[in-house]
């Protein structure tokens, strides 16, 4: 009886946590079979690059109930795994699970729409077995004044010394092999990023207060399994 009060109040707590996220506005179990496996075919309003970087080939995959990102031989470009949705404030929750210790994927906030920066680049939160970064592309390395000089090599003292500012790594192991639950949630100009119920990390900068975050990007250069996709709107 015990064991099952502990298990109600942990469910419950879970609940409420989901709660405080705001309105769950998309989810996405990937519990559904593909018709072929020669092209991407992920439906649930997903898209993907493998059109543009690796030359049509299959490069994501529906398998075991789960979603595996992975890059084609071809690819001249990371793999890029693409949802739309729209809020100013909210969390991104998904389960991760890493094969090897170098496997990497970036969290990518984008808006389309600014025209400030490169392929409208907001932030990242980049998680690897190792550690967690969380970074401003808005006025940083994508802003589109300091990409251009960044490809010049003409940045000034200033610029590069701006730079250092606009994210921070933070070390964190997480075992291969086994899955992941990741919240990334956005408030303001502070994102915190959350990996089995322990904070990692929170980090502020401008361009996280984007007003309008649009699309939500998967960015693979290697592997990676995702599974139970949630997007919350908190404003």
């Amino acid at each position: 009886m015990k064991y099952l009060s502990l298990l109600f109040l942990l469910f419950s707590i879970g609940l409420t946590a989901q709660e405080d996220f705001g309105k769950l506005i998309f989810e996405d179990d990937f519990e559904r079979s593909e018709s072929q496996e020669e092209k991407d075919e992920l439906g649930n309003g997903w898209t993907t690059s493998s059109d543009k970087t690796a030359e049509g080939n299959k490069q994501v995959d529906l398998r075991d109930g789960h979603m595996y990102i992975y890059t084609h031989k071809v690819a001249w470009h990371a793999t890029s795994v693409r949802h739309t949705y729209a809020f100013q404030d909210g969390t991104i929750g998904l389960k991760l699970k890493f094969d090897d210790p170098n496997d990497t994927i970036h969290l990518n906030f984008t808006d389309i729409g600014e025209k400030s920066v490169h392929a409208g680049h907001l932030f990242n939160v980049t998680i690897n077995p190792s550690s967690v970064k969380i970074e401003d592309l808005k006025t940083g390395k994508m802003k589109q004044t300091i990409r251009t000089a960044r490809k010049n090599k003409t940045l000034s003292e200033a610029q590069k010394k701006e730079l250092t500012k606009k994210g921070k790594e933070f070390p964190n192991t997480l075992e291969t092999g086994k899955w992941h639950q990741v919240y990334a949630t956005v408030k303001g100009n502070e994102v915190t990023c959350t990996i089995n119920g322990k904070v990692i990390g929170s980090y502020t900068s401008p361009g996280f207060a984007h007003e309008t975050k649009t699309m939500i990007r998967l960015l693979v250069a290697k592997n990676i399994h995702v599974d139970d996709m949630r997007i919350w709107r908190k404003k």
